[in-house]
């Protein structure tokens, strides 16, 4: 058995979960199959059973193209080159919309099934088209077309296969729930803290930790706002960068500059670090805070629990999947969402995260419990090896 996975983000160039997931999966099934990676970027390697190409771009190519359409137009192009070098494998995999176009050709050249993995849906993100502005519409039709006529659709969470079968017009029978995963052993607690000694973090003193890109759907300004309610002597640890664009970088800047007049022991890390130094981070911090407004599974909370610490979450998406509210952390109600996802009464969903958190750092003991908790439920279930034999079981059944 041989698969190709089809991916924008991959080792050394990761910024988001769909990064991670990818590699961390990419060597799950090396270990049972041969893998063939086809990536954007440069990378190049061959370890095992594992193969892995980067294909960049011509920039000169795009010179004259519209910033906002020259990433859809880009991954066109690399869609097209993935599937001009021979194809040997027995199926397809394709991560994010960005290579679904190569995943269409693949299974309509060489005759194999096409899966793809959801790790996020277009029509939930419509704050996009402040990124893609046109593109959006491009990248629209081609995850519908993709997931309309790939043979199976892996969803990362229940929530997510309910969306699916809601938005789009596939049969539920091609939608199976396979959770996404960590490495426990890379995932773990550190007692180092490096990384916090360079930032001016006070090692003795809890801290609210925030880790993501500064994007709408990750709720970023939410947090922020409801740093307001919290004591003024609250360390908040915000681990924010790549934005998805100026202004949403300006606005979040702005907002944070903003808090920390009062606030003053905010920091602001705007820049997306290494593995060990999240984990750093992780691991010494007294609570997570993940105020996702969309958030279909979201490995960021998975990462910290590894890690024992306790997560405040909204209630959305895979995250209940998750957390298990007043066992591992507090889910907080995003509310009813109004049409660009943001919740109609912000106000309260703010007041909900500080209210949990406020719980938790004022309760050592409760923190201890629950990131111990957090820890035993990501070991007993979200581990990669099983993860990697149910993906490899559903490729058996499409190739019989």
């Amino acid at each position: 058995m041989k698969t190709l996975l089809l991916t924008n983000e991959y080792p050394p160039n990761i910024y988001g979960g769909a990064g991670v997931h990818v590699d961390h999966l990419a060597r799950a099934l090396a270990q049972l199959i041969d893998v063939d990676v086809r990536c954007f970027g440069e990378p190049a390697a061959e370890a095992g059973r594992l193969r892995a190409r980067g294909y960049g771009v011509d920039t000169q190519v795009f010179a004259a193209t519209a910033a906002e359409l020259r990433s859809p137009l880009q991954a066109l192009e690399r869609c097209i080159r993935f599937v001009a070098d021979p194809v040997d494998a027995d199926v397809v995999h394709c991560h994010t919309w960005y290579t679904h176009f190569g995943g269409i050709a693949a299974k309509i050249l060489y005759g194999i099934p096409l899966v793809i993995t959801a790790h996020s849906l277009e029509p939930l993100r419509s704050w996009k088209r402040e990124q893609l502005g046109r593109g959006y519409d491009m990248s629209s039709w081609i995850e519908r077309t993709a997931l309309e006529m790939a043979d199976a659709v892996i969803a990362v969470s229940r929530q997510m296969k309910h969306d699916i079968v809601r938005l789009f017009a596939v049969d539920p029978e091609r939608v199976h729930v396979i959770y996404n995963g960590i490495d426990t052993e890379e995932c773990r607690p550190l007692a180092s803290t490096d990384t916090l000694a360079k930032y001016g973090i006070d090692p003795e003193a809890p801290y609210v930790l925030f880790v993501g890109r500064i994007t709408r759907q990750k709720g970023i300004i939410h947090l922020v706002n409801a740093v307001r309610r919290l004591d003024p002597s609250t360390a908040v640890v915000l681990c924010a960068g790549a934005p998805d664009t100026a202004e949403i970088g300006a606005e979040v800047a702005a907002a944070v500059r903003a808090v920390q007049v009062d606030h003053p022991h905010v920091v602001w890390i705007p820049e997306m670090l290494d593995r060990r130094s999240v984990i750093e981070l992780y691991s010494h911090a007294a609570v997570f805070c993940c105020p996702s407004i969309y958030e279909p599974f979201g490995i960021i909370n998975l990462e910290a629990m590894a890690c024992c610490t306790p997560v405040v979450g909204s209630a959305v998406g895979g995250i209940p999947e998750v957390v298990v509210d007043g066992e591992t952390g507090f889910l907080v109600e995003v509310g009813p969402q109004g049409r660009e996802l943001e919740p109609l009464d912000p106000e309260r969903f703010e007041r909900g995260l500080a209210e949990a958190m406020r719980r938790l750092l004022d309760d050592e003991a409760l923190r201890r419990r629950m990131g111990a908790a957090g820890r035993a439920r990501v070991v007993e279930h979200f581990g990669w090896p099983a993860i990697a034999r149910d993906v490899v079981q559903l490729y058996e059944r499409l190739r019989a």
